[in-house]
């Protein structure tokens, strides 16, 4: 019994310090969300506003999980704006996150096929190396502040804070 005892006292100081590691936050290096409109009418004022809504959105709830921190990607932005879309960009992002010092790169895309069908794709990818942990996709049925702000929350809820 004492031999289990101990053991189970060793074990718990070697593991302790792995454990809290897994804990610890990550550090995203979040280049935000690209627009894509596929439909026929021209992007609006209304839609850059929700663009950056959920782009602070998303910094806020993945910060307030506890589970990620943000780097400041500035430093690299003359580099990224040679892309039209870093979620498409065979890698680019990984590249700039592990510059940055991040363990995570992290790019979005809102679609727009018309004011009734949109989409949201988030992706969370490894800045070492470049696999995809994390992210999903939600179709949004109305183009409104509230459908965009729905589609981004289900997708952190259920995909990437679960």
């Amino acid at each position: 019994m004492r031999a289990v005892c101990l053991w189970m006292i060793v074990a718990g100081v070697v593991s302790g310090p792995a454990l809290a590691q897994e804990t610890s936050p990550k550090s995203v290096a979040f280049f935000g969300v690209t627009l894509i409109n596929t439909g026929v009418e021209a992007i609006t004022d209304t839609e850059r506003a929700r663009k950056a809504a959920a782009e602070a959105q998303i910094v806020d709830m993945m910060t307030a999980s506890g589970r990620f921190t943000f780097v400041d990607t500035a430093s690299i932005a003359e580099k990224a704006d040679l892309y039209a879309n870093l979620a498409q960009c065979n890698g680019c992002d990984t590249t700039f996150a592990k510059e940055l010092g991040a363990d995570l790169a992290m790019t979005g895309e809102f679609q727009k096929t018309s004011n009734l069908i949109l989409s949201f794709t988030l992706y969370l990818r490894d800045a070492q190396t470049g696999a995809l942990v994390g992210g999903g996709s939600a179709d949004i049925r109305g183009n409104t502040d509230d459908s965009w702000q729905r589609g981004v929350s289900y997708i952190l809820r259920n995909r990437i804070l679960k």
